[in-house]
């Protein structure tokens, strides 16, 4: 299991509230077999409209790893692409001031941390971003802090969110894979269970 304590890497700023799955990934995209190629196709429609200058499409924040959103991020439909979209472009984590609920449980599943934290640090996180996009931001799972720049300030996550991903044990199918002998010795035990 991979246990996913700090991530520290450059952050890109996506200003905004209630940005929707839709607008994440377009409904267009959902005909997929696999997930391979959603990246690319993350925020297709904003990124169209801005003509070059969504944050996802500007040169300076090529690579980052970090997103830092706004309240209700990820709010509409329960579509597992739009996490699948962002962590296929590069994301590795994501920090703001609320998550919609199915958002949040789906960037878990694939290992993506959301962290929270208060308007007014997400505010000076973005703004810390804007101003140089090539500083590192560091979030920590342990101490639930964000550093960026001379700054630490607090995040939070729910408790149990947080040791599964200390403990490595967020991945919920690699723990069936893992665990499938002790899965299949209980199993046999039951009277009700027959192969």
């Amino acid at each position: 299991m991979t246990q996913i304590e700090q991530i520290t890497g450059t952050g890109i700023p996506l200003r905004g509230n209630d940005i929707d799955t839709d607008r994440i990934i377009p409904a267009r995209f959902l005909k997929c077999v696999t997930f391979d190629g959603l990246g690319e196709q993350v925020f297709a429609d904003d990124r169209a409209a801005l003509e070059g200058r969504h944050p996802f499409d500007q040169p300076q924040y090529q690579g980052a790893t970090i997103l830092v959103v706004n309240r209700n991020f990820g709010c509409g439909s329960s579509r597992e692409h739009a996490p699948q979209a962002i962590a296929r472009w590069g994301i590795k984590a994501v920090l703001g001031e609320s998550f919609a609920e199915i958002f949040f449980g789906n960037c878990v599943a694939i290992g993506i941390p959301c962290l929270t934290a208060t308007s007014g640090v997400v505010e000076q996180v973005q703004a810390a971003l804007e101003a140089d996009p090539s500083a590192a931001i560091t979030l920590d799972l342990a101490s639930q802090t964000v550093q960026f720049g001379s700054k630490t300030e607090t995040i939070a996550m729910p408790e149990g969110v947080r040791q599964a991903f200390l403990a490595g044990t967020w991945d919920a199918c690699g723990q069936l894979v893992a665990n499938a002998e002790a899965i299949r010795a209980t199993a046999a035990q039951l009277p009700y269970v027959a192969w």
